[in-house]
């Protein structure tokens, strides 16, 4: 009975952390972006006011930083007494909240479920915890005395953790001088740091340039970004996905964000950004990636197939024959974010088509797009080459 009863309790424990793990992340992601962005020195001796989120609307902090706070949290729970047993806890946090990710973050709500990650890549969280466990595991090397190398552990994973909320920062300095007087600048998909780049070259460059938006379904996430570039004072246009062809003959550069930067160089973004780069490259426009170097992941894919699985709902779609998108057919730019929604979909709507059961459905969040349709990558590391992300992930994780 007595071993009975510890087992009992060491299920409950172990059903209590899970809980605590998600209910973290949940309200991680739901954070406000931290205030060291706010005030980041802007090279010239003063203040630059933060362009990653003044204008954005977008208030949940990148993925990557959620997953390492969270196992912050993990490591001041913990009871284990050894280094081996609290990198167990950590593995096993981050297994439950890939699992969490899978899902597509369900949260329940007033009005129904809703879900934090729906149809987000699990690319992103899955390189913050990778990166977080790598450093744990070599301050345990540095520093064998348990007591010791967790404090320190919790201090510089603390310190990293608001570090790389600044990172959008940085990256907007480095890139906004590509972005030069008259220019036009062609995005795909909602990136708080292209968002960075561009507000960053207006509003503290004061370069006066022209965006255009692809319109970005099934969540219509660039027409929905277009406002953030309209309030700023930068005339945008949004068109069709389908005519990025159409538009690239007078588009000088595209500006892209990703959810992960891999091995080879290639990335993984929006679907469609790898047929905007073929698009680009045959018409001889270059394509910048802007991406914080957290995202940089440990993965070598060789095409479309090889990437790992994007976040769902828990039933997931097999057997659906309902096409869900945001209705953008009555949706006009002068009217945005008046819907009668609460602003909660910037003014969209939700688009239903029927099909018949005899149709599949299969609509990916994400592609990847290889090295080779790629010219720079802007990132807090600096402006690098595809070529250059191998040695810097070797840097990483050495």
């Amino acid at each position: 009975r007595i071993a009975a009863k510890i087992q009992m309790d060491h299920q409950q424990s172990d059903v209590a952390e899970r809980d605590a793990i998600v209910d973290d992340l949940r309200r991680h992601l739901s954070a406000p972006f931290g205030p060291q962005s706010s005030d980041a020195d802007d090279g010239d001796g003063g203040r630059a006011p933060s362009t990653s989120s003044a204008h954005s609307g977008r208030s949940s902090i990148p993925l990557p930083v959620a997953a390492v706070r969270v196992l912050l949290g993990v490591i001041r729970r913990s009871r284990a007494e050894t280094m081996m047993g609290l990198q167990a806890d950590l593995r096993g946090a981050a297994d439950v909240m890939l699992d969490f990710a899978r899902r597509g973050g369900p949260v329940d709500a007033e009005g129904g479920r809703r879900y934090l990650l729906l149809n987000r890549s699990n690319i992103a969280l899955s390189s913050g915890c990778e990166l977080f466990l790598k450093y744990v595991t070599r301050a345990s090397l540095e520093t064998p005395e348990f007591t010791e190398c967790r404090s320190q552990v919790l201090e510089r994973g603390t310190r990293f953790a608001e570090l790389s909320t600044a990172a959008r920062d940085r990256i907007a300095r480095v890139g906004s001088p590509f972005v030069r007087d008259g220019a036009v600048v062609l995005t795909h998909g909602r990136s708080r740091v292209v968002e960075a780049v561009l507000l960053r070259a207006a509003l503290v460059e004061r370069r006066r340039f022209r965006v255009v938006v692809l319109e970005g379904r099934p969540d219509a996430g660039g027409a929905k970004c277009a406002k953030t570039y309209a309030e700023a004072g930068i005339p945008t246009t949004v068109v069709l996905d389908s005519a990025m062809g159409y538009v690239m003959e007078g588009v000088d550069l595209v500006l892209v964000g990703a959810e992960g930067v891999v091995e080879n160089g290639g990335t993984v973004n929006k679907v469609g950004t790898f047929a905007l780069g073929m698009v680009a490259k045959e018409l001889g426009v270059p394509v910048y990636v802007a991406a914080e170097s957290y995202k940089f992941t440990r993965l070598y894919p060789l095409n479309n197939r090889d990437l790992p699985g994007s976040g769902g709902t828990e039933g997931g779609t097999g057997g659906c024959t309902t096409l869900r998108f945001a209705d953008t057919l009555s949706w006009s730019a002068s009217g945005a974010g008046d819907g009668d929604d609460g602003g909660k979909n910037d003014g969209l709507g939700e688009h239903v088509v029927d099909l018949p059961g005899s149709v599949t459905i299969e609509n990916p969040p994400v592609d990847f797009t290889p090295a080779k349709y790629i010219t720079l990558l802007f990132t807090d590391l600096g402006v690098l080459t595809p070529s250059a992300v191998s040695d810097e992930l070797i840097r990483l994780y050495q």
